[in-house]
């Protein structure tokens, strides 16, 4: 089985998150697809299953012994298929291989595995991990489970980076501001206290301050940090005041912004909205954090993989930052040197997803060589 076909066999998984999707598919039945393959293929696997339900396969091509662990890391869960035609075909056209997780990402992970296939003939000292993680698309429960059981040396995150060499992403943090009204008959307006109405002078400090950042925050690979509401939520009908307004808001950072930053820029605007209406009352609470990575360009496994690909491309791979964030933070907040290196294609969580198969079998030769180098 070559990387294709085994794109193509777990892009036949319906792996649909379920903390996303209410009845999804989770990870249950591609992780045991991995498990029997690998086996199969004489590498050992270990499934992990703290969370039940979720499990994540943990691959490893063993090595004599002596050398240095390198951790290959996708994810197998997928967004949701709504809309999609044939999510679960995996067909080709042309250089095209269409389906729901193909790019994001099962590509990666099954370059990641022929690639631990590749490594387990060649007798390096090292081992060669390859972890299949669970429900990244929501919670990031997977990588979190495998770092508590995995020491490695260094690791490639195999995201579809379009075969640069992503050494930063952005982080996020998600807070709802909730905003308080007095609920009331709409004929009695001398009762009631709009609450959605009184959310406006929050939501124009929220456009000022992404205008802000427009200015004062850069990354030569990021650009600007950015804020946006992703919801507003608010009254029960009509005809009555509403006594709640709830928006939910997401600040995506840039390596050196914290979630103290954030909150203390919510802070303010809630503070400025207040003197604009003393009789405002509104408060917020973070939600979930998840931090930016970077990696210095000058670190070994960062060298090894650009000098790697470079040997398989016949030209430098681009240094760049991915626009997403990845488990890549995850793991290079665990000390572990990281870098992302992934295929090529388009339609990420989108109706209409594909990568390129020819992309795949690059990363493939890349990682083969990185181990060679690495874990000799």
């Amino acid at each position: 089985m070559d990387v294709s076909e085994l794109t193509r066999a777990l892009i036949a998984i319906d792996s649909v998150n379920p903390s996303l999707v209410p009845g999804g598919a989770g990870e249950r039945e591609i992780v045991a697809y991995i498990a029997n393959w690998s086996e199969g293929e004489g590498l050992e696997c270990e499934v992990l299953e703290q969370t039940p339900g979720r499990p994540t396969a943990l691959v490893t091509a063993r090595g004599r012994g002596g050398g240095r662990t390198l951790l290959l890391c996708g994810h197998v869960d997928t967004v949701n298929v709504d809309g999609m035609d044939r999510p679960f075909s995996g067909h080709h056209d042309g250089d095209r291989l269409y389906g729901r997780g193909g790019y994001d990402m099962k590509a990666g992970v099954a370059a990641a595995l022929i690639a631990a296939r590749n490594a387990a003939t060649l007798a390096l000292g090292g081992d060669v991990v390859v972890a299949c993680v669970a429900d990244e698309e929501h919670s990031s429960l997977g990588v979190q489970e495998v770092l508590h059981q995995v020491q490695a040396d260094a690791a490639i995150v195999t995201e579809p980076t379009e075969l640069q060499l992503a050494v930063a992403h952005r982080g996020f943090v998600w807070a709802d501001i909730e905003v308080e009204g007095v609920s009331a008959h709409g004929s009695r307006p001398h009762l009631g206290v709009d609450a959605i109405v009184k959310a406006a002078p929050i939501l124009a400090g929220i456009g000022g301050l992404d205008q802000r950042l427009i200015a004062q925050t850069s990354h030569p690979l990021l650009e600007r940090g950015s804020v946006h509401t992703g919801t507003i939520n608010g009254g029960i009908e009509r005809s009555s005041y509403p006594a709640h307004c709830t928006i939910s808001v997401e600040r995506r950072t840039l390596p050196g912004e914290t979630q103290q930053l954030f909150e203390a820029e919510l802070e303010q605007i809630l503070d400025q909205a207040h003197s604009t209406d003393p009789a405002l009352q509104a408060s917020f609470a973070t939600r979930l954090v998840r931090d930016p990575f970077t990696v210095d360009p000058d670190q070994e496994i960062v060298k090894i993989t650009q000098q790697a690909a470079t040997q398989v491309m016949g030209s430098p791979p681009p240094v760049a930052g991915a626009s997403y964030w990845a488990d890549a933070a995850f793991i290079a907040a665990a000390g572990i040197p990281t870098v992302m290196f992934g295929p090529a294609g388009e339609g990420a969580h989108a109706m209409v997803e594909w990568v390129s198969a020819s992309s795949i079998e690059t990363v493939t030769q890349t990682l083969i060589a990185v181990a060679e180098r690495f874990c000799a």
